[in-house]
């Protein structure tokens, strides 16, 4: 089964969300903001390798460019981002797509969502 990290008010959530219910796909919904993934959970993600940590944030939220991360992650060590990222739901570039502990997919995009096996 998948886990479906998700912000409810965000459409691309929910256009990912629809996508998943069409294909039949069985997942746990998780909102992110009242219950973003643990700092063991990302450096977990991180260390899969699959996706460059600065993928994870969500570069173009307020959150982010209130707090100028831009300047300030490439200067960071990974644990911090973990720690950083776990803090916030918000600062997480959504919807997070996750089986069986591994990171399959971060954001949304129709064909990849497409390509995904039951």
């Amino acid at each position: 089964m998948y886990t479906f990290y998700w912000y409810p008010k965000c459409s691309t959530c929910q256009k990912a969300k629809r996508k998943l219910d069409e294909m039949g796909i069985a997942y746990e919904a998780i909102d992110l903001k009242l219950t973003p993934p643990t700092s063991t959970q990302l450096m977990d993600w991180f260390k899969q390798d699959k996706f460059p940590i600065k993928k994870f944030f969500n570069s173009s939220g307020l959150v982010y460019r209130d707090l100028q991360l831009k300047d300030q992650l490439p200067t960071m060590a990974t644990t911090e981002k973990a720690e950083l990222l776990a803090s916030n739901g918000m600062l997480i570039k959504r919807p997070l797509l996750i089986k069986d502990g591994k990171i399959v997919q971060i954001g949304y995009k129709e064909s990849e969502y497409e390509a995904i096996k039951k």
